[in-house]
């Protein structure tokens, strides 16, 4: 009888990001964006889609420095999402790093969102992770190469007003869980990362689909969003199991695991003032759930954006932290004696 699992023979091997192809969707705003002007700057060939093709034209423009490749596409559709890879392997001959980043959010109590609108999010924020992530695979399970998915601290826990939203980072997380686990047991080469940043000063909540009676907000605290292109690239390159962006939102998850009913009765306490701005609800329809929207910009409405993170840098340089920690326990205890 054959053995469940194949011996591992197989090492993942990832090449500095200066020799890549990268794939990235959700590539004309926000998070998106910022990863493929980082990635542009490393020397990466890109593979940019969007459902915006101004945007995707003027950002081909800004990088003519590097080579690269736009796809107008719309990841809730499994055909969009093949063109895609389709497009790659036509111009590069393929890709090293597929980046599944386009995502949109609704804002508003639960009982008043409409199932439409639920399910058009979980096309976009799930469907186009599992297209995305089945379709990279396909193409790197002969090669190798890294998977990178954009999940969200909401992976952990639940925020009101954003409960689609959180559904789908679940469910993106579970799924995301699965296959990495399924690769490693198959010996396929394909390093999988699932990133989860905190909130990131974005335009995200500008694109919402909003059911408050006031334009909708990031809680804080709040993370720019090269912080999160630059743990994309890292994962790119080397490879890591999940990446938390921001001690906030992990924190906020560690309170919520530790004392559950605490949580939920703190956060329905604060978290709708935190969620609202002092502004009247603009005139959207759909948002970004139907259409796509202004794009172009990696940055939002947010103030008080923090730029740093020691906690996401230590998780990428393990080694240096333990170092730093071990010489500051000592210099403590020295200090003591």
């Amino acid at each position: 009888m054959a053995a469940s699992r194949p011996p591992s023979s197989r090492r993942t091997v990832l090449r500095p990001v200066a020799e890549q192809t990268m794939v990235i969707t959700g590539a004309s705003s926000g998070i998106g964006l910022a990863t493929a002007r980082m990635a542009a700057r490393e020397g990466a060939r890109l593979v940019l889609a969007s459902r915006n093709a101004e945007a995707l034209e003027a950002l081909a423009r800004e990088l003519s420095f590097t080579d690269v490749e736009i796809v107008v596409a719309d990841v809730g559709i499994e055909e969009d999402v093949r063109r895609i890879a389709a497009r790659a392997v036509e111009r590069f001959g393929g890709f090293d790093t597929w980046v599944n980043d386009a995502g949109v959010s609704i804002y508003g109590p639960s009982l008043m969102v409409s199932t439409e609108d639920h399910k058009r999010l979980f096309d976009t924020n799930y469907w186009g992770v599992v297209y995305g992530s089945l379709t990279a695979a396909e193409h790197l399970r002969g090669r190798g190469g890294a998977l990178i998915n954009v999940g969200s601290v909401l992976s952990d826990w639940a925020a009101p007003l954003q409960g689609a939203y959180s559904a789908s980072k679940h469910a993106v997380k579970g799924f995301t869980d699965a296959l990495r686990i399924e690769l490693l047991h198959d010996d396929i080469p394909i390093s999988v990362t699932l990133i989860k940043p905190s909130a990131i000063d974005t335009p995200y909540p500008e694109h919402a689909r909003n059911y408050l009676a006031r334009e909708p907000a990031l809680p804080p605290p709040i993370y720019a969003p090269e912080l999160v292109a630059e743990a994309i690239l890292h994962a790119a390159a080397h490879p890591v199991r999940e990446l938390v962006i921001g001690a906030g939102g992990w924190a906020v998850g560690v309170g919520q695991r530790l004392f559950p009913a605490l949580a939920d009765r703190i956060m329905s306490m604060t978290m709708w003032k935190m969620q609202m701005r002092d502004e009247p609800r603009a005139v959207r329809r759909g948002a970004a759930l139907y259409e796509p929207q202004k794009d172009g910009a990696t940055g939002g409405k947010s103030d008080g954006v923090i730029r740093t993170s020691p906690f996401t840098q230590m998780q990428m340089q393990p080694v240096k932290a333990v170092l730093a920690a071990f010489l500051a326990g000592a210099a403590i205890t020295r200090l003591i004696r």
